[in-house]
């Protein structure tokens, strides 16, 4: 797996679901140990807002600290991912609902969205890592949606409480190296579907 993402120039978004992203960060430093060249972009609500989780300002002083270089944030910084060729894959992870029915609806007003956008362009891989309260629900359209388009790919993900949150989906996020080599190979991590949050 190493020698996959060794060298690699990986996009990597984060979006609102704030609670995840202790899990997401560390994905992120396994990423960057296993010597891929990380560029880090926050959505407009993980670039600003504080939360229970983390102060915003906490946010943006990890991941860049993790990724060694400056945060895209804004529609002009990642519009250029595209016709500049800048990644040969992009992680967005955590993946909202919003972003989810975004990126499925064909609407690109976000920093991630629009990362999105302009890197499909090249015809190389998208890897979603969801996280979404409604993904048994409103985004479940989104999800079957996203799951058939070319050059997109998931991190495999199961119901995270089925009792009190049955309609509540979560990705493995511990698997998004292994995820995201898979990507670059053209492959789909199997199974998609965990029996339990891993």
């Amino acid at each position: 797996m190493n020698d996959i993402l060794a060298g690699k120039r990986i996009g990597f978004a984060m979006t609102g679901s704030f609670c995840t992203f202790s899990r997401v960060f560390e994905a992120a430093e396994a990423l960057a140990a296993a010597g891929a060249d990380l560029f880090p972009i926050l959505s407009d609500n993980a670039w600003s807002l504080d939360t229970r989780f983390f102060s915003a300002a906490a946010v943006r002083e990890r991941l860049a600290g993790i990724c060694g270089r400056e945060i895209w944030h804004t529609l002009p910084q990642v519009e250029p991912i595209g016709p500049k060729k800048l990644l040969d894959l992009l992680i967005v992870a955590p993946c909202t609902g919003n972003t989810l029915g975004k990126l499925a609806g064909g609407i690109f007003d976000t920093p991630a969205t629009m990362a999105a956008k302009s890197h499909l362009r090249n015809d190389r891989p998208l890897l979603l890592a969801v996280s979404t309260n409604d993904g048994l629900a409103m985004s479940a359209r989104s999800i079957g949606t996203l799951l058939a388009w070319k050059n997109v790919y998931f991190v495999p993900f199961s119901q995270d409480d089925p009792v009190k949150k049955p309609t509540s989906l979560v990705a493995a996020m511990s698997l998004i190296p292994e995820a995201a080599a898979a990507a670059l190979a053209g492959r789909q991590l199997q199974p998609v579907l965990r029996g339990t949050e891993a």
